[in-house]
């Protein structure tokens, strides 16, 4: 129905749409086994795999949309830390059972391996360039996770509030 040239532009949509949809998928598996790893009770480790699954997902169309590393690991630090607030209130339990498992997708290690990797290749500039992209990673994760929570502390102190002057 259309020429070669549309097929080809929908053969690449295609293949972004499921490279999408298999990291996505991988992230849930990932972070699934890795809550069983880490002895995430059993009723929450698909949420857990859900959670990082979404912050994967960010991550990963980020990443397809031109963002640089940093930033998108920030974007999918903070799905992450936003879904694990989230499934704490609904679940009534402590936001680090899913926060610590979700955030696997997120946790800079192929960056720390090749900082490593570079130091010891005695190549200085490509070490200190995974390093500090390493450090600043780190550092956007522990922002992103700070963020959600302060939000959401500063809601309940709100609605605490509210609720001593209705009384």
């Amino acid at each position: 129905c259309g020429d070669r040239s549309d097929r080809k532009l929908l053969a690449g949509r295609w293949s972004v749409m499921t490279e999408l949809i298999l990291v996505t998928a991988g992230c849930f598996l990932a972070v699934s086994a890795f809550a069983v790893l880490v002895e995430t009770p059993r009723k929450y480790i698909l949420q857990a795999g859900f959670a990082g699954a979404c912050g994967g997902w960010v991550y990963f169309f980020s990443m397809q949309r031109g963002v640089d590393t940093v930033p998108a690991c920030f974007l999918s630090a903070l799905v992450i830390s936003l879904m694990a607030h989230l499934f704490a209130r609904i679940f009534k339990a402590p936001v680090t059972v899913f926060l610590i498992a979700g955030i696997l997708p997120t946790v800079p290690g192929a960056g720390m391996y090749r900082a490593v990797y570079y130091m010891i290749a005695d190549d200085r500039a490509q070490s200190s360039f995974y390093l500090m992209q390493t450090l600043e990673i780190a550092g956007v994760i522990a922002l992103a996770i700070f963020i959600v929570d302060a939000v959401f502390r500063i809601r309940i102190r709100g609605r605490n509030k509210a609720d001593e002057t209705s009384k």
